[in-house]
């Protein structure tokens, strides 16, 4: 079977954008209603972004072609963002809190609003993109406000800890890349798609001027927390 290829900010775009919000939306509300309710959220959620590698895979494999290794390894930012926030749920662990919070608002929510995503409605590829991108940021922000989760203190801390370990992401991608002939972290070259990359200047400079654009964002992102209990150490 044909499919189209993907045009953003139609209706294919967003009908999926307006259904994971009103989604997730509701999925934090279930989670704060109960204890009960908060089990049943937490692995519903957990699942889903465990389990994205594995639901992606099948998306790309049923249109019956072959997959390239850009689409067949979780590696990029987006597919680790899923696992770490899958095991952030179950452990509550405040590194993977941190980085659930600060790379699933700061950085898969902007792969929601510019999708690097090649094949339109109604493929599976198109389906799951939405169901992975919106699962980890659905558990971004049930982490603090269902669970609890807070930045640490002084608050440039947690924004601190993403950009490092967002560093390191990115010189282990440039790493493989090199090796694979691949693009993950689009640390190789900018993704076919409009993207905020696009304004940080040409390769390799945009993967520094990325820095402290992510700082700001992850800083912003902790601003709320500014009077709140910090999490713990």
């Amino acid at each position: 079977m044909n499919h189209s290829s993907f045009t953003p900010f139609t209706t294919e775009h967003l009908a999926p954008l307006i259904i994971g919000v009103v989604l997730s939306a509701l999925v934090i509300h279930l989670g704060l209603r109960n204890e009960r309710w908060r089990l049943i959220t937490t692995a519903l959620l957990a699942f889903l972004n465990l389990s994205a590698y594995a639901y992606s895979q099948a998306a790309w494999l049923s249109l019956g072609k072959p997959v390239d290794l850009d689409n067949s390894l979780p590696f990029h930012l987006c597919d680790v963002a899923a696992i770490l926030a899958g095991f952030a749920l179950l452990t509550r662990k405040p590194i993977l809190c941190t980085l659930t919070y600060c790379w699933g608002l700061a950085a898969t929510a902007q792969a929601l609003i510019t999708p690097a995503l090649s094949v339109g409605y109604p493929s599976w590829p198109h389906i799951s993109f939405f169901v992975h991108h919106f699962a980890v940021v659905a558990a971004a922000l049930y982490l603090p406000i269902v669970d609890g989760w807070r930045p640490k203190r002084p608050l440039w801390r947690t924004p601190l800890e993403a950009l490092g370990f967002g560093i390191i992401y990115q010189l282990i991608s440039l790493g493989s890349n090199a090796i694979l002939n691949t693009n993950f972290g689009f640390t190789m070259h900018k993704p076919a798609a409009a993207s905020l990359m696009d304004h940080l200047g040409p390769w390799p400079w945009y993967l520094m001027a990325i820095w402290p654009l992510a700082f700001a964002m992850f800083f912003l992102l902790c601003l709320p927390f500014k009077n709140r209990q910090p999490a713990k150490a």
